[in-house]
């Protein structure tokens, strides 16, 4: 029998959700997702209760973004502190209204004090002022200075919802900006205590504000009350977002679907090939954006991967325990269990093989189902052109790199891809032929998203914009141009005739150029 963390009291659980408002009237049923118990009440927002969480914000934003950047970092060091030291505390949280297994919901915790230190260290870089030369050398410069945009909405997902509601949020905040924040009703809790965390640290109360309701109800007042937003989920809720974007004239980043490939080329080490496809197919039970559902090997060693693979799924740990145990957890919901389940079916239906896996499990919980691979997946089968977002994985047949990187670029979606093979030379040339916004070479895909230094997003229906890197900070700011004359020399001079000016002109085009002034 599953037996709750302690840590996870109702009095902490009602304290958590009573900084959103509730408007409505209305509750949302925040179960264990293990057990299908209830954990505690949600508040639903009304259209008034985000208005006026965005007035706050915003209040709140004119003094958090009139100070210094040194005193808005030293709050993200204590804040980087506090996460630390509740660690584990976090990790319980994550796992009761995810239902993922422990190691997941552990790493996950990781990924907001990785974020907030790397910009801790490069914010002072990327927002400093920056001086550019101005169109009249010596007598003009023009100096770069980055503002913060105001109010930025996040739009934070069930499937990792406290490193990406709140790892998105610390680049807004240390750009100068305000936050709403609507997490998804299965999961709003983390994202609430991580918030907790900031004030505690020293962030000015009314800074981030959270509510919560369904995406429909939510999602249009929170936009037009808004100055960006950062979004994500779907690519079908992803283009709704963007056109309300659009009719706002506010820009917006999205991180959407995947229908991820990994590419086994005839040269790679299978044993390790093995062992990383159980977690690039079945982490977090395959509800991670860049998890891979479409894997494509070699002819070669096709068979040699194939009988391991099933050998090792058929080995991996199921359960639902709140220790490093298992090595797969629950699917969110009995919604998205049955949605996962559909897929397999229509496969099997169509022809399809079940190589192991492929069933339900309500012997260790409401919404647990088996790490699946497939054989002979077809395009016109739900789970050969749609987004299955489960431990569900199709392997398939290649015989030249050409045809595995076509197999792989065979897809409206471009957000990660994985490639393996010993030689260094050919596994980057074949990535950088592949259509994906992320590619990993012999990993499948921490080494890219963990990289903090480079942008990450998806090409293709897979998304807009990037988070990480100087990107991830920057989209959060406007730049603003002040420019300096020094002396009124650009038109003519004294009793100087515009043809005479015109002739100056160029003489000086030429001669900036081969000075290389400009």
């Amino acid at each position: 029998m599953t037996t709750r963390p302690k840590t996870l009291t109702p009095e902490f659980l009602e304290g958590l959700v009573q900084r959103v408002p509730g408007g409505t009237g209305n509750t949302w049923k925040l179960t264990e997702v293990y057990t299908g118990d209830l954990l505690v009440e949600l508040p639903q927002s009304s259209e008034a209760d985000i208005e006026q969480a965005a007035a706050k914000a915003r209040e709140a934003q004119a003094v958090w973004g009139s100070w210094p950047l040194k005193k808005r970092l030293d709050v993200m060091k204590r804040f980087h502190t506090l996460v630390i030291e509740n660690q584990m505390l976090i990790t319980d949280l994550i796992q009761a209204e995810s239902g993922k297994n422990r190691r997941m919901a552990f790493e996950e915790s990781c990924d907001v004090p990785m974020g907030t230190s790397h910009y801790i260290k490069r914010a002072p870089k990327v927002l400093k002022d920056r001086k550019h030369a101005g169109p009249v050398p010596v007598l003009s410069h023009s100096t770069e200075v980055r503002r913060p945009k105001g109010v930025v909405a996040i739009i934070a997902p069930w499937n990792f919802p406290f490193a990406t509601g709140v790892s998105d949020t610390i680049p807004a905040l240390i750009a100068g900006n305000g936050v709403v924040l609507k997490p998804d009703n299965k999961t709003a809790l983390s994202p609430l205590l991580g918030i907790r965390l900031l004030e505690q640290a020293g962030m000015p109360e009314g800074l981030v504000q959270v509510v919560c309701g369904e995406g429909p109800d939510v999602g249009p007042t929170l936009l037009a009350n808004a100055d960006y937003v950062m979004f994500t989920g779907s690519t079908a809720t992803g283009r709704i977002i963007g056109e309300l974007a659009g009719q706002h004239l506010i820009d917006c980043c999205l991180e959407l679907g995947g229908k991820n490939p990994m590419l086994v080329l005839d040269d790679a080490n299978v044993d390790e090939a093995v062992h990383a496809a159980l977690f690039g197919g079945f982490g977090n039970s395959g509800q991670i954006c860049m998890h891979i559902e479409r894997l494509y090997v070699h002819e070669k060693v096709y068979d040699e991967f194939r009988d391991k693979f099933v050998a090792a799924t058929q080995a991996m740990k199921i359960g639902a325990e709140y220790g490093f145990g298992p090595d797969l957890g629950s699917l969110v919901s009995v919604d998205h269990k049955d949605r996962v389940a559909s897929h397999v079916d229509d496969a099997v239906a169509k022809g399809a093989t079940v190589l192991t896996g492929g069933k339900p499990r309500p012997d260790l919980g409401p919404a647990f189902y088996e790490p699946t691979i497939l054989e002979g997946v077809t395009q016109d089968m739900l789970a050969g052109s749609m987004e299955t977002f489960g431990p569900v994985v199709g392997l398939y047949k290649f015989s030249s790199d050409e045809e595995g990187i076509a197999l792989a670029n065979d897809t409206e979606y471009g957000l990660n891809a994985s490639v393996w093979s010993t030689d260094a030379k050919r596994a980057q040339s074949v990535a950088r032929r592949i259509e994906s916004g992320n590619v990993n070479i012999n990993d499948i895909l921490a080494t890219a998203y963990a990289s903090k230094g480079t942008p990450s997003g998806g090409l293709k229906q897979s998304g807009v914009g990037a988070r990480h890197g100087d990107q991830g900070l920057l989209k959060y700011t406007d730049a603003q141009n002040i420019a300096v004359l020094k002396k009124q020399v650009m038109e003519p001079q004294g009793k100087q005739t515009y043809d005479a000016y015109a002739k100056q002109t160029q003489t000086s085009l030429k001669l900036m150029r081969k000075l290389r002034l400009r």
